[in-house]
């Protein structure tokens, strides 16, 4: 047997062991949308963690939202309404996102000139990945005959320890080396562009505060210096984010409390150069990743030299994290129920596949769970950031998976 993670806060069951995920039922849910696969969203859990963040942090602390971590159009105008702006890695996601009303900023190498234009156009802040791109947005920007709202993201000279995936402290196709950062403000100070600040992104996917917090000093000392560098001091400043949750067996949640608290101090404690500097943190995985369910019923039961398969109409063309293939460099599984036994005993141990002919659509390895049959429905839980979006779901041209927010 083989550990998963925790089921995270917020599931429970009616009387006849049927998991509830925004108050209702999962088989209504599958009903509605006509079907399994199927990712359900729960609105009230994505609430319940942007709550959080406004009691731990200090007041005036601006919480975006990363698009890239679940683009679903319901979700996005929902949102909307409860965070300060959003994050976007593409003209796609800037379409999806355009109409919200709220501020916007636009990071990613590779940026087109097409897409420059387009957020040039849109007043979307471009957050540059180098010189070249820097130079490029002024030169459209001038055909045009408008400001464009330019900051610099920063590749720096430090990495967020622990983190699932480092941004920070090595050569990197993200961002402006810090030490070249202060020509590069001074450059389009001297433009006449719009600078609007320093987006500095150290890692995501960590699960240990004391990393974020040394982190978040880190990131504003070195605001600081750039600033007093470049002669000028930034209006805002992206912390980046960062913030993970438990998938696996042995995680523990972040202590969102502590962050905050030792942000407030450092805030309180900068020196003059960021006194009239904005911050803001931008999160996605942390604000919708716990509140998602993929739902993939079991087509067949089998038996493989003494071991039990459920096989599901589901794979990692949908939840392709599940399957391992999405960052793990050692697999582990994900937390995981059969949706009609919620909350009973396990009493087998079985491997979850999906229907791929591949070995790698594997949902779950060798975990204990109640006894299910086919006809019976797999939950996998952490599916609301990086699931379908982050899949390749015409991989072998099997059903697509259906979406719902509740």
């Amino acid at each position: 047997m083989k550990p998963m993670g925790p089921i995270p806060p917020g599931f429970g069951a009616d009387g006849e062991g049927r998991l509830l995920i925004g108050g209702r039922t999962f088989d209504d849910l599958i009903a509605d949308a006509g079907g399994t696969p199927l990712f359900v969203y729960d609105k009230s859990l994505v609430g319940r963690q942007i709550d959080r963040f406004r009691a731990a942090m200090p007041p005036g602390v601006a919480l975006h939202y990363a698009v890239k971590a679940n683009p679903y159009a319901p979700l996005l105008p929902w949102i909307a309404e409860k965070v300060d702006g959003f994050d976007v890695a593409s003209a796609g996601e800037l379409g999806c996102v355009a109409h919200l009303g709220l501020p916007i900023s636009f990071a990613g190498p590779g940026k087109t000139d097409q897409q420059l234009e387009a957020a040039i156009g849109a007043g979307v802040t471009i957050n540059l990945e180098s010189e070249g791109e820097a130079e490029r947005a002024l030169a459209i920007s001038a055909l045009g005959n408008r400001p464009p709202k330019l900051a610099v993201r920063v590749n720096p000279p430090f990495a967020l320890k622990g983190a699932g995936m480092k941004m920070g402290g090595s050569v990197s196709q993200f961002g402006v080396d810090h030490d070249r950062a202060p020509a590069l403000i001074r450059r389009l100070i001297e433009a006449g562009a719009d600078w609007r600040g320093l987006h500095i992104f150290a890692g995501s996917q960590s699960l240990h505060a004391e990393a974020l917090i040394e982190a978040q000093a880190a990131t504003i000392a070195l605001a600081a210096e750039i600033a007093d560098q470049a002669g000028a001091p930034p209006p805002e400043v992206n912390l980046g984010g960062g913030f993970g949750i438990p998938y696996f067996g042995g995680d523990q949640p972040l202590d969102l409390e502590a962050i905050g608290t030792t942000l407030s101090n450092v805030l309180q404690e900068r020196g003059k150069t960021l006194e009239s500097t904005k911050f803001a943190i931008e999160l996605g995985r942390w604000l919708v990743g716990e509140a998602g369910v993929y739902l993939t019923r079991i087509v067949d039961r089998k038996e493989s030299r003494g071991e039990t398969f459920l096989v599901t109409d589901g794979g990692l063309h949908h939840m392709l994290a599940a399957s391992g293939n999405f960052g793990q460099l050692l697999r582990r599984n994900y937390p995981v129920a059969i949706a009609n036994r919620f909350g009973a005993e396990p009493d087998e141990e079985v491997t979850i596949t999906g229907c791929l002919c591949t070995p790698l659509d594997l949902l779950a390895d060798s975990v204990e769970l109640p006894r299910a049959e086919a006809g019976d429905v797999i939950a996998i839980f952490c599916a609301g950031a990086y699931g379908l979006t982050a899949s390749p779901q015409d991989f072998l041209g099997q059903q697509r998976a259906r979406e719902i927010l509740v």
